[in-house]
This record gives structure tokens, sequence and C-alpha cells, in this order.
């Protein structure tokens, strides 16, 4: 599929209701309010297309920002780009898949590193999101590493912007979860923390409590296990 044809599928795609939806949930004109099911079906069918999602991300349109990162190919992109793309994120949700797109180029750990630090709201949630996907690889994180951001979290979390609290928040959740010799760290780390307070608009979305996710996901493990 070339763009044009592409953007008509988009357009052709998106409903009133779900662009209700997605504006509540912070989303920035314009889009179309394609489903994510939708969009899910789109990736398939495209598969990797890296030159396709430049295209599609310079539109500025939500929907084809989200494709874009659905179908963009981790090998091709490059610093400057991932450095071009995280400075234009404006809604949340594209950072949840543009980290997943970095989180798998050879630079993700360097990036990972320099959002985090990041003063921009958007930006630091990027950071916080893609360790949470390095953690879930569980490749490039060492355990002394894991611990240095459990006490930066600790510090930082409450004075951070709002998103930046959600993303960091999550990933306590993930060294307790991915880093089972952390276990006991992060849930020490979430109780000195305390209640993590994030607005969500007007959504139904809510902020988990990290001690209650990681015991939860661990008790499951264990039944999965059979111990």
């Amino acid at each position: 599929m070339d763009l044009q044809e592409t953007m008509k599928t988009l357009e052709s795609l998106g409903t009133e209701q779900n662009r209700k939806i997605y504006k509540r949930h912070g989303a920035k004109e314009p889009f179309f309010g394609v489903s994510f099911a939708n969009l899910g079906k789109l990736k398939k069918k495209i598969k990797a297309d890296h030159a396709l999602a430049e295209a599609l991300w310079a539109t500025r349109n939500m929907d084809a920002r989200v494709l874009a990162l659905m179908v963009a190919d981790p090998a091709q992109l490059s610093s400057m780009q991932a450095e071009r793309w995280v400075r234009d994120v404006d809604y949340h949700m594209l950072n949840y898949y543009l980290p997943l797109v970095v989180a798998r180029a050879p630079f993700g750990k360097q990036k990972m590193e320099q959002w985090v630090a990041s003063p921009d709201e958007y930006v630091r949630e990027c950071g916080y999101n893609l360790m949470g996907a390095l953690l879930k690889e569980g490749s490039s994180i060492s355990d002394a590493e894991a611990r240095r951001f459990l006490a930066r979290i600790e510090k930082e979390i409450h004075g951070s912007p709002n998103r930046a609290r959600y993303a960091m928040n999550n990933a306590l959740i993930g060294i307790g979860i991915y880093r089972p010799t952390l276990e006991k760290e992060a849930i020490a780390a979430a109780k000195r923390i305390g209640k993590v307070e994030v607005d969500h608009g007007e959504t139904s979305c809510q902020t988990p409590d990290a001690i209650a996710y990681i015991q939860k996901v661990k008790k499951r493990q264990k039944v999965r296990r059979g111990c």
C-alpha cells in the first residue's frame, strides 16, 4: 500500500464514536478515529514498511502516526529519526508504540538513558516506557542498573510531569516483575513512594497500585509453574 491508499483506508475506517473517545484520552487533531483493532489488521496487511512509516508520520495525523509505529522497521530507524519522532509526540498512546520500535533498535538503551532525564513530559514518559520494553525483553538492563533506576524513580516520581509519573510507576512494576532478584526492593520502594497521583482526564483509566500489581503477576507465574 502507498501513502495515498493507506490514508484513504484510514479515513474510511474512522468513526465519530472513536473520535469522541480519543479526544477524551487527549488525542490531538487531525485524526479519523480508527480503532486499534483495525490498525492491527492494517499492520498485518502492510507488515514492515519503513518508507511508508516515514510518510505516514509526516502527515501529522494521529491514526497515521500510530500505524507508522506499527509498521516501522527498527533496523532502519536512525537515532536522529527516533529523536525527531519523540519530540513530535503530543499524545500518550504514541508513547506506547514508539518505545516498542526503539527497544529493538541498536541504540534503544542509549535513548532510554537520555529520555528518562528529560524535563519534557512526553519525552520522559517515552523513556520510562522504553525502560519497561527493555526490561520485558530481558536483554540489556542489568540488576545493578535496574536498582539505580529504582532509586531514581523513588526520588523523582512525585515531582515529575503527569504522564511521566504513570510511566515511572509502570517501570517500577516492570523491575519488580522482570527482575526477580529485585522484587522485594521494588515493593519496598513502592511502599515508600506511596500513592502515585495521575490525572487521566475524562476517562475511566486508573493508575495501577505497584505493590498489588507485582504480587498479582508473581502469584500468577507461580501457579503456571505449578509451585
